[in-house]
């Protein structure tokens, strides 16, 4: 028992070690671009410059993935955790990339190969920034890249970034002393904050008690890994399987006469495990009760393949538009629930909503599935043609009444391009959209399934065969190399108004907005219970249960920048957003964010959730 107790002491020292040598680099590449940690990210030019000061060196399409149309400034909390999304590329998988142009496997690519490649495809380069690459003597001679010798240079100017920014911090003794984290200059045993009075709306963990409900109870618990720790709160809900503690949706019996309004749409997983989705605007021509639902869209899927999607959970927040865009506020969001279907009912007045879709990422996350070979996309019929296989045919189908948001079985030109921005990063202009009139079958300016079909095959043939391309619109949209969609969960919404002709239509496809993030906290914190943090009354952790999701947040009333430590060690049957059982969440001064999501792993079992937040 000695030895297990010093081997888990020892995990757990190392765990700490590598998030201070995490943070220690996030901090020293923030501060060779910014003047404080209090400072923030103000352009997308800034973004890049502290990326590549971490030894990244970002994508065009990556830098906008975080600078949206919609960002005005990213703060260090952001870019701790984009950094944490982007990991830098290894040589590994550098040499795999060259290796798939220069097939012959000589260690070289031809200058011209280069520039065709780098000028035509994924995020063009001009001309210039080519030349960049082949003027360098270093990895190049006779007209020919030396691609082994590049990726050395490219991992050491990487690592020379990194370590002459920690350089620099170690020599400026001013910017070591600012308060970033768990990397500030004080006792590793914590960060003692200034004590005030806690809130009157809240109570102290310590007399805090709230009525059990059937099929859920809340008791303190502490973990030992906790107990050294200057301040800590923990909450426990226990959960029977069936328990969806009174949160069934009741649908009016005249519901069937009310006006609707109906758009389909798509969480898709990207690469770094952040989730996008399209965003909706809704609007009422006047006051009226309505009812509005969210639900996984039950597509046609080919025999014998896994519906991974219709177990992922879904969630509408409402926001409502005041004079500006950004000025959205907190109406109400999907609590109610019926089955795989969550919904709210409420009265609304007449003007502008914002619908924005949010799932947790506790089942819509990756997954290494095994599967045997890759499945046939395109094959050559008897007269020597090209055909697109049943499998892909049925895949096909499948995308076609996902990205039909209006559910018309036509592609708009607007249905269109959001399927272009997610597989292409471009979009089709009306004199595109003209000839595609011209080529493929269409109805009242809107392609067809068939004409969809046909488009695809189209790109076969223009490859001549090579379903590269075509691989590359099924991963972005979700799809592994058996054809199964694994990575990406398809809804549906619908809008019934008791008094009015509703009307929805999506307007964006991106990741979470910072009004989805405050609209999460502001309705955890509105319906959730709070619990002061012991030794630490700055510090307030609110946790709210909805049907079989949990969702914890933190506030930190405090002038400082803290570090909260989340242990799920004592949870069964659970299952975290995060990922991990033990992990640390960045709050900045006088502001929320959230903790983690929890569901249960499987929901025809009790479940137990048992979280312990300790200050650093």
């Amino acid at each position: 028992q000695k030895g297990t107790r010093s081997e888990s002491s020892q995990a757990k020292k190392s765990q700490h070690a590598e998030e201070a040598i995490f943070y220690m680099n996030c901090r020293a590449a923030y501060l060779t671009v910014l003047k404080s940690s209090l400072e923030n990210i103000k352009s997308k030019e800034q973004l890049l410059l502290v990326l590549q000061q971490a030894g990244r060196n970002p994508s065009q399409k990556t830098v906008n993935k975080y600078w949206t149309s919609q960002t005005t400034t990213l703060n260090f909390d952001d870019f701790c955790t984009i950094l944490k999304k982007e990991k830098p590329a290894t040589k590994t998988e550098l040499l795999e990339a060259f290796g798939k142009i220069d097939t012959d496997n000589t260690g070289y690519i031809l200058h011209d190969e280069l520039y065709k490649i780098l000028t035509t495809r994924g995020e063009k380069m001009t001309w210039d920034e080519v030349s960049t690459i082949t003027k360098k003597a270093d990895f190049n001679c006779s007209g020919k890249l030396d691609y082994n010798k590049f990726c050395d240079l490219y991992m050491t100017t990487s690592e020379q970034c990194c370590k002459t920014a920690r350089e620099k911090l170690e020599v400026d003794s001013r910017l070591r002393q600012q308060q970033f984290g768990s990397q500030a200059e004080t006792s590793s045993e914590g960060i003692t904050l200034p004590v005030s009075k806690p809130s009157p709306r809240v109570s102290r963990k310590t007399d805090h008690k709230l009525a059990p409900t059937k099929g859920d109870s809340r008791t303190p618990s502490r973990p030992s890994s906790a107990q050294s720790c200057k301040a800590s709160v923990s909450t426990t809900i226990s959960n029977c399987a069936s328990s969806n503690r009174n949160t069934k949706l009741i649908e009016p019996d005249t519901i069937k006469e009310w006006q609707c309004a109906q758009s389909k749409g798509c969480f898709y997983l990207e690469d770094d495990g952040e989730i996008i989705s399209h965003k909706y605007k809704l609007h009422l021509p006047q006051r009226s009760t309505v009812c509005i639902t969210i639900k996984p869209l039950n597509v046609h899927q080919v025999e014998g393949k896994s519906c991974h999607w219709l177990s992922v959970d879904t969630a509408l927040y409402i926001l409502k538009e005041n004079e500006t865009q950004e000025n959205l506020q907190l109406v109400s969001f999907t609590e109610q629930q019926n089955k795989e279907m969550f919904g709210w009912k409420g009265e609304l007045g007449s003007g502008i909503y914002w619908l924005l879709p949010f799932t947790t990422g506790c089942r819509l996350k990756k997954v290494k599935t095994q599967y045997t070979g890759e499945a046939k996309l395109v094959y050559r019929g008897e007269d020597g043609e090209l055909a697109l296989t049943k499998e892909f045919r049925a895949a096909l189908l499948d995308i076609f009444e996902t990205i039909d948001l209006d559910g018309n079985g036509l592609l708009s030109l607007e249905e269109y391009n959001f399927f272009e921005l997610r597989t292409s990063g471009e979009k089709c202009d009306e004199e595109a959209w003209a000839v595609c009139k011209e080529n493929f079958d269409m109805k009242k300016n809107e392609l067809t399934r068939q004409g969809f079909m046909d488009l695809n095959l189209m790109e076969a043939n223009d490859r001549e065969g090579d379903p590269s391309d075509l691989w590359v619109t099924l991963l972005s949209l979700g799809y592994n190399k058996a054809l199964e969609m694994t990575e990406a969960c398809p809804f549906v919404i619908d809008i019934y108004a008791e008094k009015c002709k509703p009307r929805i239509k999506a307007i964006y496809l991106e990741a979470g907005s910072w009004q989805l993030n405050r609209a999460i906290c502001k309705s955890v914190v509105n319906k959730g219970e709070a619990k002061v943090m012991d030794g630490c009354e700055n510090i307030i952790i609110y946790t709210y249960k909805a049907g079989k999701r949990i969702t914890s947040v933190i506030e930190n009333k405090s002038e400082n920048k803290v570090i909260i430590h989340v242990n799920n060690e004592q949870s069964k049957n659970c299952l975290s957003n995060r990922g991990l059982t033990v992990f640390a969440v960045e709050v900045a001064p006088k502001s929320m964010t959230v903790s983690q999501h929890v569901m249960p792993l499987n929901e025809q079992e009790e479940w137990l959730y048992n979280c312990v937040h300790s200050l650093l």
